[in-house]
């Protein structure tokens, strides 16, 4: 009989128990219980709202080495068909954070077990997809004590075959800010358009006029993305809607990019209002900042990664995904790096199914890495 990885059976565990941003409260009993079960001579641990911080000391510490990884699922019907699919309803780690969680328990497991001469930081960050939990958890009392001199962290990239590793110095991932806007008008009877103002209307010519705020308004060298996902409005089919809501994000490669659409949005936003005589009120929501890779030390990455034939480098091109890891970037020199794990489904997608043989690849790399930076001799 087989033995399964335990690493791979922790990540079906908590493939099983997805939960939202600060809600993650069966996710963190579950990491407790593991890190619990670990010898504790060189463990401290402190709890943070749903999020983790644990510190492995070290033999002969001059730094700390610091991981971090995401913990919360998405609200999505899984639609996979696993029989470790999620017992939550419309909830899924549909982005990779049971493997994320999965891998940074193995490569703390092993440094538990192998000390190295510096100290070692795992932060388990809550609410990565919303509202976010990074920039928060970096102005804590935990992490100002125990702040990390260089950081790392992965992502899951169904993109590529499983034993890639995927990275580029500086600009990895895009800035980011959600985007909601509400429209109020004067509903009425569909028989008497004329006595009303049709919120369904304004929203569709919202939707057309905000698409061309890229195609016009940002120089076509640089990059950026509207994306309306969702809009609501109206109650039945007989009555004028007196409301409507469009949700979506914002995407850019620059934070002054980020700021001329915002500009143009607001712009376009006031000429709906006076053009439909109606109220619009706009809600940026959570903003991440951009993950933007140390040059020196990804390139020390890369040179590593290079050196070893049981992984398949890939130099990648910057992404407009959004990630809140990069609010501890921009204050703490490290790096983020892409895993394949090879599903014919994407990120945030109902069937995506990753590779479960990338964990063991994650953990390798990342353990040897660790291992030859925080020792000194």
């Amino acid at each position: 009989m087989v033995t399964m990885n335990p690493f791979v059976k922790i990540r079906r565990d908590l493939h099983q128990i997805p939960e939202l941003g600060f809600q993650e409260y069966k996710t963190q009993a579950y990491l407790l219980a593991y890190i619990h079960s670990l010898p504790q001579e060189r463990v401290a641990l402190k709890k943070w709202k749903t999020g983790l911080f644990v510190k492995v000391s070290g033999l002969n510490s001059k730094k700390t080495i610091g991981y971090r990884t995401d913990i919360d699922g998405l609200p999505i019907t899984e639609e996979t068909g696993l029989p470790f699919s999620s017992q939550h309803s419309e909830q899924m780690h549909a982005c990779g954070h049971d493997f994320h969680m999965s891998i940074a328990l193995g490569v703390l497991t092993f440094f538990v077990e192998n000390p190295i001469d510096d100290d070692l930081l795992f932060i388990f960050q809550p609410a990565e997809e919303g509202p976010g939990g990074a920039e928060p958890m970096l102005r804590t009392a935990e992490m100002r004590e125990w702040m990390p001199d260089v950081i790392l962290a992965l992502h899951i990239a169904p993109e590529y075959p499983v034993g890639t590793i995927a990275v580029k110095e500086g600009l990895l991932f895009a800035n980011t800010s959600e985007l909601f806007i509400d429209l109020k008008g004067k509903g009425g009877h569909a028989a008497y358009p004329h006595q009303t103002n049709d919120m369904v209307i304004a929203a569709c010519q919202l939707v057309n006029q905000l698409q061309t705020i890229v195609s016009r308004n940002v120089n076509p060298l640089d990059s950026a993305v509207i994306t309306i996902g969702k809009i609501t409005g109206g109650t039945v089919q007989n009555i004028i809607a007196e409301k409507a809501r469009l949700e979506g994000t914002i995407r850019t490669l620059s934070p002054e990019s980020m700021k001329k659409v915002k500009h143009r949005v607001e712009a376009i936003v006031k000429g709906i209002e006076a053009g439909f005589e109606c109220e619009a009120v706009i809600d940026y929501g959570s903003m991440y900042h951009q993950v933007y890779n140390n040059e020196e030390i990804t390139r020390e990455f890369i040179n590593f990664i290079k050196e070893d034939d049981a992984v398949q480098f890939v130099e990648c091109k910057e992404a407009m995904t959004g990630e809140d890891f990069g609010y501890m970037l921009k204050e703490i020199p490290g790096f983020m790096f892409w895993l394949g794990v090879d599903s014919p489904y994407g990120l945030h997608h109902a069937k995506l199914t990753p590779s479960e043989a990338a964990i063991d690849v994650a953990v390798r790399v990342i353990t040897k890495y660790i291992a030859l930076k925080g020792n000194h001799s």
